[in-house]
């Protein structure tokens, strides 16, 4: 509610970082948040769905891939195109609110080109007329600050590129801020590989030690007493499992040598 409080013209960004923070913190976040969003899009108050609607931009930001996944499903898609057709909230929602929906719709497009959903479901807003043409995606708007990073950041390790974005934001040409834009989009691309990959390693790495452990304890055994028939075939079933996984450890091993902690585990 404060974070898309209408009676503030201005964005309250330390409501709208700590709902990103709560949607992070929260196992049930980014399944809820999305359903909270659609229902302050859909608000009658111009400036109610236009904050709801900078709120939503930046947990696409910084939420994730849990949260990308929710906002790429029909059931939240829908209800985005429901605030533009005639059909429902289109009649009366705002021209500025619908040109804001319509070009988070097609930035979507661009950014997550993988995501089926959302590309049938702006081709099918041009289809029935309700979109006419690609909106122009503004390059001079800058995109929210991000929310508090994790320890060894992109923006706080990558000193020239901090250095560099500082001089940008600073700067009154268009086209600087546009390069800062560009920037900002390619850093946090790169906190998300990063951050994907890190949860990718250690849930590859605790699927090798149950398994591994789970060998060790039906070996145990074999030592001590022969192995039932279930028991024999679910340790072949562990030890062929074991097989794929590593080479997959090698890989992430490699990958990890600039990281003494995980390299270690």
């Amino acid at each position: 509610d404060k974070a898309t409080d209408p009676s503030i013209p201005e964005e309250n960004w330390e409501c709208i970082q700590r709902f990103c923070d709560q949607v992070n913190a929260d196992i049930e976040g980014p399944s809820l948040a999305p359903r909270l969003l659609a229902h302050k899009i859909q608000s009658p108050q111009e400036m109610e769905a236009l904050h709801a609607l900078t709120v939503l931009e930046t947990c696409v930001n910084n939420c994730g891939e849990r949260f990308h996944n929710e906002i790429a499903k029909f059931r939240f898609l829908n209800e985005l195109i429901k605030v533009l057709s005639p059909k429902y909230y289109g009649t009366w929602s705002s021209e500025k609110v619908k040109s804001r929906v319509t070009e988070i719709i097609f930035s979507w497009t661009v950014w997550f080109p993988q995501e089926v959903k959302i590309r049938d479901a702006y081709q099918m807003l041009k289809k029935q007329g309700i979109v006419k043409e690609d909106p122009k995606l503004p390059e001079d708007k800058i995109l929210p600050p991000p929310s508090p990073r994790p320890q060894n950041s992109i923006f706080d390790t990558d000193e020239e590129k901090s250095k560099l974005l500082a001089r940008l934001l600073k700067s009154n040409h268009p086209e600087d801020l546009q390069a800062a834009n560009r920037l900002i989009k390619s850093i946090i691309k790169e906190e998300q590989e990063k951050s994907a990959k890190m949860s990718r390693r250690a849930s590859t790495i605790s699927e090798v030690s149950e398994n591994v452990k789970r060998m060790d304890e039906l070996l145990e055994n074999y030592k001590r007493q022969e192995l039932s028939k279930c028991d024999q075939e679910t340790l072949q079933t562990l030890f062929q499992r074991c097989e794929k996984l590593r080479p997959l450890l090698f890989r992430l091993a490699s990958e990890t040598v600039d990281d003494d902690e995980a390299l270690g585990k």
